[in-house]
C-alpha cells in the first residue's frame, strides 16, 4: 500500500496573492491539516483560536489553529489549520471530506467521495 502523498496549493483566505504548493502525506488518522508554523505565519494566516490534540503517545498538546484556502486536485476549499511542528505536512480528514475527496489505500491515490446530501 505505501503512503499517499499529494501536491497542495495552500493560500491565506485574506490574501490571495500569499499562495504556497506543498507535498501533504494524506493522514486518516488526523483530524485537521498540519502545516509548519513558520509556513503559516508567512502566509500571513491569523490564528483563530487554540485546540487540544491528543498525539499517539498519549501526550496532549494545545495548538494553534487558522483558517487557509486550499487546492488539491484542481478542487479548493477552505479548512482549518494547524499551527504545526517543523517537516510536519498532514492532509487531514476534515479538509479531504470538505474536498470531497477519500483516500484509496489500494491505487495509493485520492479518489472522489461519494458525499451524502441527507
Amino acid at each position: 500500500m505505501g503512503f499517499v502523498r499529494v501536491k497542495a496549493k495552500v493560500w491565506n483566505i485574506e490574501n490571495l496573492e500569499n499562495v504556497i504548493e506543498v507535498m501533504l502525506l494524506a493522514d486518516t488518522g488526523a483530524l485537521y491539516t498540519v502545516l509548519p508554523e513558520s509556513i503559516l505565519k508567512s502566509l500571513g494566516v491569523k490564528s483563530i483560536g487554540k485546540r487540544r490534540f491528543r498525539l499517539v503517545n498519549n501526550q496532549v498538546l494545545e495548538k494553534e489553529i487558522g483558517i487557509v484556502g486550499i487546492e488539491v486536485n484542481g478542487v479548493k476549499t477552505h479548512t482549518i489549520a494547524v499551527f504545526g511542528d517543523e517537516n510536519v505536512y498532514l492532509l487531514g480528514v476534515v479538509t479531504l471530506e470538505e474536498l470531497g475527496l477519500e483516500v484509496d489505500p489500494v491505487k495509493g491515490e485520492l479518489k472522489p467521495l461519494e458525499l451524502l446530501l441527507m
